[in-house]
């Protein structure tokens, strides 16, 4: 309820709130973006994340997590700047290296760790950081439900509608996170504020993706995987490296 209040203020005051993880990547040649991933429950956001970890010795100089679940984004001296909403990160334990958790657990909080959809709120990054305001490079849409063809895992869109739509429907394939089985779709894939204020998301939306092309920011849709059987690891890992190539052009 918190969430959803402070969501709905937010869209009051223009900015328009995101559910998804922001992240500094810097490659080991020192090109370096700003990403954000947005995707409701189990769109594999958290699980690209952990890939570029595990990539990270030859891949990645340094990756820094800016906000890992909620997020707004802002106009700011005609510029698009990001924030974010908590200093912390709610990771379900399955999406985290075994022993993991618990060699954190001296800084973390578990919730319901004998049930499914196991969660640990853990902090991944500091108040002064999330309030700065970032530069944003890349703006993705996590889609867990596509299978990859000739290894593209990331589509960058051309036209503003198709990528509007895209990021509306929230479409994902439900993996057991919520109580929801198959493809389900959810506004904007944020249930806390702009599903509860769809005329006024609508209105920024259609701002905010217009500025976002207007100032050559990339958008787009990186193909994760996670939902197709057989590919929970090998998707999110593909996702990781088409990112890095990604990287490399900006």
């Amino acid at each position: 309820m918190t969430l959803t209040l402070h969501n709905l203020i937010m869209l009051k005051r223009g900015y328009l709130p995101l559910h998804g993880a922001m992240a500094n990547i810097t490659l080991k040649n020192g090109k370096q973006a700003n990403v954000i991933l947005i995707g409701d429950s189990g769109a594999g956001k958290s699980e690209t994340l952990e890939a570029i970890r595990n990539l990270k010795a030859n891949y990645v100089s340094e990756l820094s997590i800016i906000f890992d679940d909620m997020g707004t984004i802002r106009l700011k001296e005609n510029d698009i700047l990001a924030y974010g909403t908590e200093i912390g990160a709610f990771v379900r334990l399955d999406d985290l290296d075994q022993g993991y958790a618990f060699k954190e657990i001296d800084r973390s909080i578990f919730m319901n760790p004998d049930k499914t959809n196991a969660r640990l709120i853990i902090p991944v990054s500091s108040y002064k950081e999330i309030v700065k305001g970032h530069k944003v490079d890349l703006f993705l849409y996590a889609n867990n439900y596509d299978k990859v063809e000739d290894d593209n895992s990331i589509e960058i869109f051309t036209d503003v509608e198709k990528a509007i739509d895209v990021f509306k429907s929230g479409k994902r394939l439900a993996k057991g996170t919520t109580n929801e089985v198959g493809l389900v779709s959810s506004y904007f894939a944020n249930p806390f504020g702009p599903l509860q204020w769809q005329g006024r998301s609508d209105e920024l939306i259609n701002i905010y993706f217009k500025e976002l092309f207007n100032k050559g920011i990339k958008v787009g849709q990186i193909k994760t995987q996670l939902g197709i059987k057989g590919l929970e690891k090998e998707g999110p890992a593909l996702a990781a490296k088409a990112l890095f190539e990604l990287i490399n052009t900006i």
